[in-house]
């Protein structure tokens, strides 16, 4: 069941990727409507298959597609 949670959130975080040149945590949660413990859920899932790169810009997350 928590796998496919983890799945459905990747796909929201990917989608909303899309096109962009990449958003910060707030913006994606915003975007997406989504908690902390949700993005990192989904955001841990595209980390795993090597889909996305995150980096810390101002002290927060800064996450675009590869």
């Amino acid at each position: 069941m928590l796998q496919e949670k983890a799945g459905e959130l990747a796909g929201k975080i990917w989608t909303a990727l899309e096109g962009t040149e990449g958003m910060t945590q707030k913006q994606l949660k915003k975007a997406i409507k989504i908690v902390d413990k949700d993005f990192f859920l989904g955001l841990g899932w595209l980390l795993r298959e090597d889909k996305l790169s995150v980096s810390e810009v101002e002290g927060e997350l800064f996450v675009k597609l590869k």
